[in-house]
């Protein structure tokens, strides 16, 4: 196969409002290759693929861009998916109440005189599900779908264009393990039919697997380009290319001081929302202390969030039953503003969905879960709304020019920061954190552990869920296995491993 340079971006400038996004980044990609791009969030990573895509068009940029040996200038992605350049953002751009069928060919429809051949359509799309591996009817709509299998919608409507370059933003961030090991297996196999590949990722394993060559890129600027066949290929070399600085130990130190129960639940039954026969959560009992963190793991689907969830304000279930007791004292938590009122926080895992107001600044995103505390007589002192925030921008060291940012223009890290500022502030007892450090680099990672560390020592009871178990076993005092709703197993730190926690949390599977 030709191993020639499909793309060369030299030194590529872009700034915001005078704050640089990118700052003279270069980047060659070899033909019929997987090229990755690490970095921290708000490297400028998906900034980058946005200038090639014109997404950003020229103009709009400095420096020059060449595709197949030619300067090209683009004005909109129309104009780079015409020389076949597709890029599958993070967030999917599929429209949930069409079909599979249709969603591959809109704006590219099979039609004569302005009339749709949907046989014609149905068969073609038929055939880019196969190549794909996708076995569903092409006239399934998307909204039908999970995750994953819309991510393979995504790519059989690349391969419909004629893709040569497939860019990939983060494309198993939302995945289970099962529906990432089948992606990265489709791009090994698209590379084997000479398609191109860029893919973003903060997941080191996969990158690893799945590249011949990896840039790095760091605060706008690139770091450097490895080839992943090299002796520079190690997780540790990227970290340190990452982050600017060596992460000998991937979790803070921290000496637990552990006090009084703050925290017990007993035989906690949680019923399906629509099945209602089904029990999602069957008879859970468990403990934490005060300035405790206790983790629980469980696969997908094993019943994690939804007690988490049914606990804090009965948010998700029917037919709930169990008793929580705090500080030894039974309490009813029946609502979201019962749940606040005792004490409780629930920092959720789809933090873009419910935990935050994406349209909203920092400020109101801050203050949204204890605006009581900033009102007299019912009026909200703005004043002291936006130095509280200020304060949380500063000591959580949210990157942002001011708390007036708009929360949905942050980077992932910064608006998982915005959440946890929010919830502290509401002056919880009890904090629930729903997979705190999903789709975040390894350097905000590293800082939401410090939080995490401070609030435990400041006498907070914190359970934390992850599908990390690594983090679980780097951050937590004890942690329960959960299956299929019932809890499995409770282990100690010092005895945690990852096979000792996957021998529980498969327990009961078949």
């Amino acid at each position: 196969m030709e191993h020639s340079i499909i793309l060369r971006m030299n030194n590529i400038v872009k700034d915001f409002n005078g704050v640089k996004a990118l700052d003279g980044v270069s980047l060659e990609v070899t033909r019929g290759q997987v090229h990755g791009i690490c970095g921290e969030n708000g490297a400028g990573k998906s900034t980058l693929m946005k200038v090639l895509s014109g997404v950003y068009p020229v103009g709009s940029f400095d420096g020059t861009i060449e595709f197949e040996d030619h300067e090209v200038a683009y004005k909109s992605i129309n104009d780079s998916e015409h020389d076949g350049i597709v890029i599958i953002h993070q967030e999917l751009a599929l429209s949930p109440y069409l079909s599979i069928a249709e969603n591959i060919f809109l704006g590219n429809e099979n039609a004569t005189r302005g009339v749709i051949d949907w046989n014609k359509t149905n068969r073609e799309a038929a055939l880019l599900l196969a190549r794909v591996g996708l076995d569903e009817n092409p006239a399934t709509k998307i909204l039908e779908l999970g995750v994953g299998k819309q991510q393979l919608v995504e790519i059989a409507k690349a391969l419909s264009k004629r893709v040569k370059l497939l860019i990939l933003d983060e494309p198993t961030a939302a995945l289970n393990d099962e529906d990432s090991t089948h992606l990265l297996g489709l791009i090994d196999h698209l590379r084997t039919q000479g398609i191109t590949c860029i893919i973003i990722s903060h997941k080191l394993k996969e990158i690893k697997r799945i590249a011949d060559t990896v840039t790095v890129i760091r605060d706008g600027k690139t770091i450097e380009t490895i080839p992943m066949d090299g002796p520079d290929a190690t997780e540790a070399h990227i970290i340190r290319a990452m982050v600017g600085r060596d992460l000998n130990n991937l979790f803070p130190p921290r000496e637990p001081a552990i006090g009084a129960e703050v925290l017990r639940v007993e035989n906690w039954t949680v019923h399906h929302p629509v099945d209602v026969a089904r029990k999602v959560v069957d008879g859970a009992s468990f403990t934490v202390n005060a300035g405790e963190i206790v983790g629980f793991a469980g696969l997908m689907g094993a019943g994690r969030t939804e007690l988490a969830m049914s606990l804090f304000g009965h948010s998700y279930g029917t037919n709930i039953s169990g008793t929580v007791f705090k500080d030894g004292t039974e309490i009813h938590m029946r609502t979201v503003g019962e749940a606040i009122e005792h004490g409780f926080a629930y920092a959720t895992e789809d933090r873009k969905r419910y935990g935050l107001n994406l349209i909203g600044d920092i400020t109101v995103n801050v203050s949204a879960a204890a605006l009581a505390k900033l009102a007299k007589y019912g009026v909200i002192d703005r004043h002291r709304e936006y130095k509280v925030a200020d304060s949380y921008r500063r000591k959580m060291n949210i990157k942002a020019p001011s708390v007036g940012s708009i929360t949905g223009k942050l980077s992932g890290g910064n608006q998982q920061k915005v959440v946890l500022s929010k919830w502290i502030f509401s002056g919880p007892d009890v904090l629930i954190l729903d997979e705190p450090t999903r789709g975040i680099d390894v350097g905000a990672k590293y800082e939401i552990y410090g939080i995490i560390n401070e609030l435990a020592a400041q006498g907070k009871a914190v359970i934390v869920i992850s599908s990390e178990l690594p983090e679980l076993i780097g951050i937590c005092d004890r942690i329960y296995a959960i299956s299929e709703g019932k809890l499995t197993g409770e282990v100690a730190k010092a005895d945690a491993s990852q096979e000792t926690l996957m021998h529980y949390m498969t327990a009961g599977k078949d």
